[in-house]
């Protein structure tokens, strides 16, 4: 609850910056929409106290999707499908997270029908998942694992700059998206942070 509400202060707090992103590459209201989407999300909160890891999950996913119908739909898919891999969980351990993270990328490009290299919030998803899996692997620390993370997660974010868009609305303006960071890995990169500070 804790992380979630965290994550909605820091849509908030970034909501010009990312619809400032969003502005030569889509519908220039990213960040209006994400703040907006986990407003509604942050007075859902108090009818979640006590409720599992799953349904937490779920009730936000269902949040965005009826409060803000153009959030790009694999973010809250990715958060349903994430839920659902979490059903009846009161405590989440790193083997968890990685499990619902590895649920999340699929649910993105499975909604999204995309993969890497296309400048979306994929490339920023990824290589944070396997930065944190391998930093599990090495029997690093889950904070130590989390913070390899975000660090991938915002590189893949500032590659974005470097390709150009085949999916989602920034596949418009083709090669003119060059140099433009995707919005949305930006915002999943903000998630993480968020999630790696709080641990």
């Amino acid at each position: 609850m804790e992380i979630i509400r965290a994550i909605g202060l820091k849509m908030e707090a970034e909501k010009e910056y990312l619809t400032e992103l969003d502005q030569p590459i889509g519908d220039s209201d990213h960040g209006i929409n994400m703040a907006r989407g986990f407003a509604a999300v942050e007075g859902k909160l108090p009818d979640l106290e006590g409720k599992d890891i799953g349904t937490i999950l779920k009730t936000v996913g269902m949040t965005l999707v009826s409060t803000v119908g153009a959030l790009p739909a694999p973010v809250w898919f990715g958060y349903m499908k994430a839920g659902m891999a979490l059903a009846g969980k009161e405590e989440m351990d790193m083997d968890d997270f990685l499990s619902m993270m590895d649920t999340a990328v699929q649910a993105v490009e499975q909604r999204g029908k995309a993969t890497v290299e296309e400048a979306t919030m994929l490339d920023a998803m990824v290589p944070s998942l396997k930065a944190m899996k391998d930093a599990a692997a090495e029997g690093k620390s889950v904070r130590e694992a989390l913070e390899a993370g975000v660090r991938a997660a915002w590189a893949g974010a500032e590659h974005t700059k470097d390709l150009v868009a085949t999916k989602g609305r920034a596949s418009y303006v083709g090669e003119r998206g060059l140099g433009h960071q995707d919005p949305g890995a930006t915002s999943y990169s903000y998630m993480l942070e968020v999630i790696a500070g709080l641990v």
